[in-house]
């Protein structure tokens, strides 16, 4: 009997992070911390929650191992603990499509009729980047570009879009990349772009899949408008 107590005192702290999974909220906010580290009042206004709610998820997190956090000045900045963490996340999205229809049906509502073509795979993508017969046109936020971003990848924030358009090129093959698998911005710059008459695609499981994978990423500044 007392050989089973390390075992149990093992999964108790397994179920403290399954407890700081259990949240959309709290979700939501690792997604954002993917694509690079964020303050409290910026994870807020990203995830529309007041700062007290921001600030007491991220407490959750990071007494899980999730998260952890510095000071830089007067704000505290938050960043994925590991990862692994982005593994864990990119699993568990895996394990709820095979195993929860409701979430199927969700994909088929608010994301498949918004786009009927074929996304782009991260191994084309990577094809074409070498040959140099695409172009990435990356439409999350800035600071989320300057964070990281793919090799090449022109920001175009997907709120600045319409107002840019003569930076979009329109005699080539143009591939939005956005946060992850359920981030709406590629689906916006789409709608936007292709009745213009560009050849636009998204990238398959954006920003988020790609660094999952392995895949070379770069850091620069974006440029300023």
């Amino acid at each position: 009997m007392a050989e089973r107590r390390p075992k149990l005192l093992a999964f108790e702290q397994f179920a403290l992070l399954a407890r700081a999974l259990g949240s959309e909220h709290r979700l939501e906010l690792l997604d954002i911390l993917i694509q690079g580290e964020r303050s409290v009042e910026r994870l807020a206004q990203a995830a529309h929650l007041t700062i007290n709610n921001t600030s007491q998820h991220l407490q959750q997190l990071r007494r899980a191992g999730l998260v952890t956090s510095r000071k830089s000045g007067t704000q505290v900045i938050y960043s994925l603990a590991d990862p692994e963490v982005i593994t864990l996340i990119r699993t568990l999205r895996q394990v709820a499509e095979r195993n929860i229809a409701e979430i199927s049906q969700v994909i088929a509502r608010y994301y498949r009729d918004r786009d009927s073509l074929e996304p782009v795979s991260r191994d084309e993508l990577c094809a074409r980047l070498r040959k140099r017969a695409v172009v990435v046109l990356d439409v999350r936020p800035a600071e989320e570009y300057a964070a990281g971003h793919l090799p090449g990848a022109v920001s175009i924030p997907v709120s600045e879009l319409k107002q840019r358009l003569k930076e979009v090129p329109k005699g080539q093959d143009v591939v939005a990349c956005c946060r992850g698998p359920y981030c709406v911005y590629s689906y916006d710059a789409i709608e936007i772009l292709r009745p213009l008459g560009f050849r636009v695609r998204r990238l398959d499981g954006g920003f988020s899949e790609w660094l999952a994978a392995g895949l070379p990423i770069e850091r620069r500044a974006a440029s300023q408008h």
